[in-house]
C-alpha cells in the first residue's frame, strides 16, 4: 500500500484529497498543514510521495521543496505540487524546481490518484 503525505494549509483541500486517495486508490494518507510540519512528518513517516500546495503562509511549497531536497533522509521522495496558478510562467518556474509533477486545482477527486500514479510511473 502506498503512503502519501498531503501538505496543504486549507483543511478542505486536505480532507477531500485524503478521502479521494484513500477511497479511490486505497492508499494510506498522512497530512500536514504547513511546510515545517510537512518536513517533520516526512522525516518521521517516510511516505512514498508528497502532494503539496504551492501557496501556503509562512513557508510556501517551492521553499518547502528546496528544504526537503537539502534533507538527505527525504530528498529522494517524489513531490507533486498542487496549484491554482495555471499561467505558463508559473508552470515553468515550478517545473524548473525538479518536482515530479504539477497538478492543478481544482482537482477531480475521482481522478487524483490516477493523475498521481501516472506522473510517478506507478502501475494501477
Amino acid at each position: 500500500m502506498k503512503r502519501i503525505l498531503i501538505i496543504d494549509d486549507e483543511d478542505d483541500i486536505r480532507e477531500v484529497a485524503a478521502l479521494s486517495l484513500e477511497s479511490v486508490a486505497g492508499w494510506e494518507v498522512l497530512t500536514a498543514s504547513g511546510g515545517a510540519e510537512g518536513i517533520r512528518t516526512a522525516v518521521a513517516e517516510m511516505p512514498d510521495a508528497i502532494l503539496m500546495d504551492v501557496m501556503m503562509p509562512g513557508m510556501d511549497g517551492p521553499t518547502t521543496f528546496k528544504q526537503m531536497q537539502a534533507t538527505p533522509e527525504i530528498a529522494r521522495i517524489p513531490v507533486l505540487l498542487l496549484t491554482a496558478k495555471v499561467q505558463g510562467v508559473d508552470q515553468r518556474r515550478f517545473a524548473g524546481l525538479g518536482v515530479a509533477a504539477i497538478l492543478f486545482k481544482p482537482f477531480d477527486p475521482l481522478t487524483l490518484a490516477d493523475q498521481m500514479s501516472t506522473a510517478l510511473g506507478w502501475k494501477p
